[in-house]
């Protein structure tokens, strides 16, 4: 059995680290930059910091700012308009998951033709596009160092996850600082966002000797530093501990695949719009306690790497006590089930809930998971994250 293991080829990390953009973009090639954002990064002030930081180097810079959450095909195609009419040779992204899975895409669709439904699943992206910076503001997704895009078809309501190393950032800026103004709602969800990363990456069937111990490593980071940055939001210690953990989440995922958690996730964005890292929480406890059965030992592992589990506890134990973590957790962080969700209705849940289990299954990602569930498996598994 071989493996395949793809990062950015130039990872800078700490506080302040966006100051080296410039030199970094000109060591790209850069001179003509497409900046992809969105309105909320906007608003905080973060993108003329860059674009002072670039003109003052003498760079040519334009923002794009039409990215919404959970980005959509007509999002990457305004994108790449704007990167033709700005004559972009660079693409740098700010913001959370969103804006960077938008900027992976379009970076590269000048040089692989559409529909994008077509780059849907593993590999299908072959040319790669211009480079890419990928700067996060949120502790989150791992977006920056993975070569993963989700984007919704607008047509089939569909979230479309691609896999393909062209999407890969050709580097990423990780300054912890840009997440030291989130607030409670959003630190909770991307922080358990992140664990959950970290948790698949080690579970899913294909975990290797390269990836688990980069999950290790966000497991422990997130066990000890997100309640810390929720209650405390200014605890610089914390936010670096996450973000650190947001990164390497995605280096461990992005190389051994996510699993069930993921699968279901995306279709309960889709129908309700929720943001991603708030599905993936509250379904994080109910698919952990569905799983643990098909692989003790690992989620055993990932017990005590929490310090919800000690060495001297069984693996049956120990994955009854994580079980019992996550709950806690996403209780202390105010994270509610889906029914206590924003726009969620009983009426469009009960009507949507075949077809999400059938999207959830197509998706490929719950293949991943120690114990692969039917589609009737996954419709009461939503029910109890109900």
């Amino acid at each position: 059995m071989s493996y395949r293991l793809d990062l950015p080829a130039t990872i800078i990390y700490g506080g302040d680290s966006r100051e080296q953009l410039p030199a970094l973009a000109k060591q790209l090639g850069g001179s003509r930059v497409l900046l992809v954002t969105d309105p909320g990064v906007v608003a905080l002030g973060f993108a003329d910091d860059l674009v002072r930081l670039m003109t003052a180097a003498g760079l040519s810079v334009a923002i794009f700012d039409e990215i919404q959450p959970d980005p959509t095909d007509l999002n990457v195609a305004a994108g790449v308009e704007a990167l033709k009419k700005h004559h972009a040779d660079l693409v740098v992204a700010l913001g959370g998951g969103s804006p960077i899975d938008a900027a992976k895409v379009i970076a590269i669709s000048q040089a692989n033709a559409g529909p994008l439904s077509k780059y849907m699943g593993l590999h299908k992206i072959v040319n790669p596009g211009i480079p890419l910076i990928a700067m996060p503001t949120t502790a989150g997704t791992g977006s920056e160092a993975t070569k993963v895009a989700v984007i919704t078809d607008t047509e089939s309501n569909v979230k479309m996850m691609m896999l393909s190393a062209p999407l890969l950032p050709s580097a990423a800026i990780v300054d912890y600082t840009y997440s030291m103004g989130m607030p409670k709602p959003l630190t909770a969800a991307v922080g358990v966002d992140t664990l959950t990363h970290g948790i698949e990456a080690y579970v899913s069937r294909k975990a290797n000797a390269m990836t688990d111990p980069l999950a290790l490593s966000c497991i422990r980071l997130v066990g000890q530093h997100l309640e810390t940055a929720w209650n405390d939001p200014d605890n610089r210690l914390a936010r670096e501990g996450m973000m650190l953990a947001a990164t390497q989440g995605g280096m461990a995922f992005a190389n051994s695949s996510v699993c069930l958690v993921h699968g279901m996730s995306r279709p309960i964005g889709a129908v309700f719009h929720l943001p991603h890292g708030l599905s993936n929480a509250i379904l994080l406890p109910t698919v952990t306690d569905y799983s643990t059965s098909a692989s003790p030992d690992r989620y055993a592992a990932i017990a005590r790497a929490l310090n919800a589990a000690s060495d001297e506890d069984s693996d049956e134990t120990a994955c009854t006590k994580l079980v019992a973590w996550l709950e806690r957790l996403n209780r202390s962080l105010d994270l509610p089930k889906l029914s206590g969700c924003k726009g969620v209705t009983s009426q469009v849940f009960e009507a949507q809930i075949g077809k999400m289990a059938i999207d959830a299954l197509a998706s490929g990602s719950p293949d991943n998971n120690p114990r692969v569930p039917e589609a009737d498996e996954i419709i009461e598994l939503y029910r109890k994250s109900w």
